[in-house]
Parts: structure tokens; sequence; C-alpha cells
């Protein structure tokens, strides 16, 4: 009985430590990213090369610890069909979640993409709807009139908007929707199962091809003339590490919690980025308008996950959740990158 109460204790532990630590990182993540982007710290103003750089470091991490020293194991099946006409997809969407994610950092306060990112489950459901994954419902077109309305409530007690910032967040919310609907479309309905870090090995070379390409036009030349901005490589290497070490406490959590457990962690996560950003940042202002905005729009997130819960438990495909869910929401981390 002892051993049992002492294993119970021992596991609960674990399991706490595990989402604290996801918390942690990826709101340390946001802050980082911020902190490196802005003109007042690090400054350096290139939110594609920094992406490109965490994928490159993605790339080159994952292949080591899989086949390398073979640490990690990916998971079998993938075919060059599938990574074609799947994978490559995915990881475009990926690319211009990223990218567009992290340039809206230089037009805006973090809190505030924070409360756009709200939105999300609203793009995800009008795009499911398009794609036939979803059903129009009264209960549905509730939840997401109360998310949009929370989001507009919290854009109108923004005291320093600015309409280009919240063009590139809301860029990063369609390419963030598009990815999770190619998830569903593409990997879901071909029994394909990838774990985050089977995904991360497949998906970061193909969006570190995607971010390439727009990196040689955009900022290539630019980062060649301007020598003001200054990158040490213990920040570099840092900074791209902090993005791998995220995925791999998402694998953590998704080995010992729920779909439920990790997607209020979420919300968790988001509450703690808007307050801390608010003192940690001289450029985020919040106001209680603002703050009055983002609970309404985290009360439709927190019905629309309800929903969705309840809806993947009466299919009977609780075990496929849990497998798959979360490797949207790791990603969907990833998107702070």
């Amino acid at each position: 009985m002892a051993d049992r109460m002492r294993s119970f204790f021992k596991g609960e532990v674990l399991t706490y430590a595990y989402l604290l630590l996801y918390i942690a990182l990826s709101s340390g993540q946001i802050f980082f990213n911020k902190w490196v982007l802005s003109s007042k710290e690090i400054n350096f103003p290139y939110p594609l090369g920094l992406t490109l750089l965490h994928m490159v470091f993605s790339s080159v991490l994952c292949f080591l610890l899989t086949k390398v020293f073979k640490i990690l194991k990916v998971e079998e099946g993938m075919t060059v069909e599938i990574y074609v006409t799947s994978v490559m997809p995915i990881g475009a969407m990926f690319a211009m979640t990223l990218w567009l994610g992290n340039t809206a950092y230089m037009y805006i306060s973090v809190s505030f993409a924070q409360m756009l990112k709200a939105i999300m489950p609203v793009a995800v459901f009008i795009l499911g709807v398009a794609a036939g994954l979803e059903v129009m419902s009264g209960r549905m077109l509730l939840i997401m009139s109360v998310i949009s309305f929370g989001v507009l409530v919290a854009s109108y007690g923004e005291i320093n908007i600015s309409w280009i910032g919240v063009v590139y967040q809301m860029g990063g919310v369609v390419g963030e929707a598009l990815r999770l609907i190619f998830m569903e479309i593409f990997v879901k309905r071909k029994g394909l199962k990838l774990n985050p870090i089977s995904l991360m090995y497949y998906v970061s070379p193909c969006s570190a091809l995607c971010l390439f390409v727009p990196w040689i036009f955009l900022e290539k030349s630019k980062m060649e003339e301007n020598s003001s901005w200054n990158f040490p490589l213990l920040v570099l290497t840092l900074n791209s590490l902090c993005t791998f070490a995220l995925n791999l406490s998402v694998f953590l959590v998704i080995t010992h919690t729920s779909a439920l457990t990790i997607r209020v962690a979420g919300v968790v996560k988001d509450w703690v980025v808007v307050l801390l950003s608010a003192i940690i940042f001289a450029d985020t202002k919040l106001t209680p308008i603002n703050l009055a905005g983002y609970a309404i729009a985290i009360a439709g997130v927190a019905a629309y996950n309800n929903h969705k819960l309840k809806k993947e438990v009466s299919k009977g495909n609780s075990d496929e959740p849990e497998s798959s869910q979360p490797i949207l929401t790791a990603a969907s981390s990833n998107s702070d990158n």
C-alpha cells in the first residue's frame, strides 16, 4: 500500500513538473524572441532570419538525436508520396505561421499578440466548415461569436495599436489554422501517427526550405548592408535550444497527461504571458478593457476546447486526441518562435 501511494505521488509530482516546464518554456520562448527582435534590446530585426535559424537548428538536432546518437525514435511509415503531398503543405503553413507571428512582435506588444491569437478557434472552425470537416451549429456559432466579441473588445482597449502588426498576427493565425486543417486532412485521415519528435524531424527541413527562399529576397541583402545589428553566438544558440526544448517539453506532457490537461495548461500559459509581459516590456500597457475582452475570449476558447473534447470522446477516439492533438499544440507553441 505504501509503495502504491509513493508511486502515485511520484507520478503526480512528475506530471506537474512537466506541466510547469511546458508553461515556463512556452512563455519564456515568447519573451526571448521579443527580446531578440526588439531594437531596444538585442536588436536583431530580422524575424524571417531568426525563424530560419530555429528551423535549421531543429533539423540538425533532430537528425543527430534520431539517426546519429539514436536517443529518440522516429515513427515509421513515411513515404515520398506522403511527404510531398502531406508533410510539405504542413511545413509550408508552419513556416508561414512562424514568420508572420515573429514579425508581428516588431509592431505590437506581446500581450496584444497573445490576445489576437485567441481568435484561432474561429479561423480553424471557419476553414473546417469550408473543407467539410466541421458542421455549423447554433452552439458553435455562439462560441465563435463569444470569442470574436472578446477579441474585438480586447483590440478596442489596446492603447498603442499598430494595424501592420495586427495584419501580420492575423496572417500567422490563418497560417496556423490552415496547418491544423492540413494535419486533419493529410495526416490523420491517412492513418499516419506522428509524435512531436517525428513531426519535427520531418517538418523542420521543409519549413527551413520554405523560409530560406523568401529570406534570400527579403532579408539577406539587408543583413549584409546593415552592420548595426548584433547577435552573439551564445544568444543564438540559447534561443534555438529553447525552441527545441519547448518541443521536448510538449512530448513529455503528452506522455504523462491527457488532451484536456495540455489544453488547460495552454490557457494558463496564455494568461501568464499576457500578465508578465506588462511587467517585463515597457511597450505593454494593459487596460481594464484589454483584460475584460481577453477574459471573454478565453471563456469562449475554453467552451470550444470542451466541446471538441466531448466530440472526440463520443466518437470513441479518446486515444486519437492524446496522440495527435498535442502535436498540433506543440506546433502551436512553436508558432511563438
